[in-house]
């Protein structure tokens, strides 16, 4: 895996989400009540960008279909089968970064 710096991390307050573009991929990072979640930013259902979804909590529902996942995890909630590809992201000398699977 690789880091990559995606932008200044105190640009991110909390609630807010910083879209990204990373080696051809678009990351969406949420700042969730203090905690940093970086996810994919394609719906596993049928790829919608789930940039401009509602979060409530840490729940993130995909403005497409309608479908909801927890950020902490990935995963829906309850028994849903679907779960987001999320990404390591941490904060490095005051940058957001990234990291990517390099394989």
């Amino acid at each position: 895996m690789r880091e990559v710096a995606i932008g200044a991390a105190d640009s991110l307050e909390e609630g807010q989400r910083k879209l990204a573009f990373v080696d051809g991929r678009s990351v969406v990072v949420f700042n969730v009540a203090g905690q940093l979640r970086a996810i994919e930013n394609s719906c596993p259902h049928n790829g919608a960008s789930l940039a401009n979804g509602r979060l409530d909590g840490s729940v993130l529902t995909c403005p497409a279909h309608g479908l909801r996942f927890d950020l902490r995890t990935g995963r829906m909630p309850g028994a849903g089968a679907l779960c987001l590809s999320v990404l390591p992201v941490r904060i490095v000398e005051g940058q957001l970064m990234i990291a990517l699977d390099t394989a």
